[in-house]
């Protein structure tokens, strides 16, 4: 298979119709080999319109989501980032290509060493991972200018607003019931607000349910 072919086509069937026009953001989903965060016999739809599963239950965001959410984050070459339940490190990968730092996270301390291999495969030596469950974020390094979320959730935790920097975003998109919508938090002071950017509803990343309530 052609994956420089099927890269091509990808920005120009998915990404840029739309319009997602940042150039780096662009260039960097045109240049990455997306296969590599893959397994094997899943590479031949790495570049479709979907979410490809690469492990029990988890999967890489479609490449149309992936890049709306992080142009409405608009990441600067200085940002620090952290993409939480990272899986394999798609979304880390284009991080890494767009800002100074990243931490690659996934509560699977698997898909994390599957994640570090993948990157390093791609030369990005300003990406490191990391394993905890997804509620807890990764305090380590905070705070970050940019988080993502690779998938949805039902919740937002306190601790990533919490490891955001002043002025940091926070991009996520919120499942309720089978609909799901983008939103970007915007850190100022001690002040949170959310601004909704576009409709989606890729599957709940681990552990972010919203837990059941009980009522007569």
């Amino acid at each position: 298979m052609d994956f420089a072919r099927a890269r091509d086509i990808m920005v120009e069937s998915q990404i840029r119709p739309a319009d997602v026009t940042d150039p780096r953001l662009v260039a960097a989903m045109r240049h990455l080999p997306r296969e590599r965060f893959t397994p094997a016999q899943k590479r031949a739809v790495a570049y479709a319109d979907m979410e490809v599963e690469v492990a029990q239950g988890r999967t890489l965001m479609r490449p149309r989501d992936l890049a709306k959410l992080l142009q409405a984050l608009a990441p600067q070459p200085n940002d620090r980032a952290l993409e939480i339940a990272g899986a394999t490190g798609y979304g880390a990968a284009v991080l890494a290509s767009l800002c100074k730092e990243v931490v690659a996270h996934d509560p699977d301390p698997d898909l994390s060493f599957t994640a570090r291999a993948a990157l390093e495969s791609c030369g990005l030596t300003n990406a490191k991972t990391a394993t905890t469950p997804a509620v807890e974020g990764w305090r380590d390094e905070a705070p970050y200018n940019l988080i993502l979320l690779n998938g949805s959730t039902e919740i937002v935790p306190d601790a990533w607003l919490a490891q955001l920097a002043p002025g940091g975003r926070l991009g996520v998109i919120v499942r309720q019931g089978p609909a799901g919508a983008a939103r970007i938090y915007t850190r100022a002071d001690d002040a949170v607000a959310y601004r909704t950017v576009f409709d989606a509803a890729p599957p709940i990343a681990p552990g972010l349910v919203k837990p059941a309530t009980f009522a007569l």
